[in-house]
């Protein structure tokens, strides 16, 4: 008996996500300040700065400020699969002092919402 399968491939409103863990090779960064570098240029950071008596802020964006993500843990966060090329290429760029891993998830479709770019995480 002959059956058919049918897959079906589902881009938009699929709940497939991309769970990113990665650890920082300490030894291997030149200094403490490129190691700050590269968290950085993924988390962003404010920068604070005091002058003669006025106080400026500045929003540095990271990348993850672009990306929508779901935090994890420290080091671990997940994103749409949509992203996934443009975060392998940041960590590629640093994979000589960072390693990497990426994971496929399937996410509630709660949580899946929130990985679209205009749902704010609260």
């Amino acid at each position: 008996m002959n059956k058919m399968v049918q897959i079906e491939i589902r881009r938009k409103g699929s709940n497939t996500a991309i769970l990113i863990s990665f650890n920082t090779e300490a030894e291997r960064f030149e200094s403490p300040t490129e190691r700050n570098k590269f968290f950085t240029e993924l988390h962003g950071r404010r920068q604070i700065i005091i002058k003669a008596g006025r106080r400026y802020e500045y929003d540095r964006p990271g990348l993850l400020d672009e990306i929508p993500h779901i935090p994890v843990d420290q080091s671990v966060f997940i994103i749409a699969q949509d992203h996934m090329r443009q975060m392998e290429q940041f960590m590629r760029e640093w994979q000589s002092k960072v390693a990497f891993k990426m994971f496929p998830v399937i996410l509630k479709p709660s949580e899946a919402k929130q990985l679209e770019k205009d749902v704010k995480i609260e």
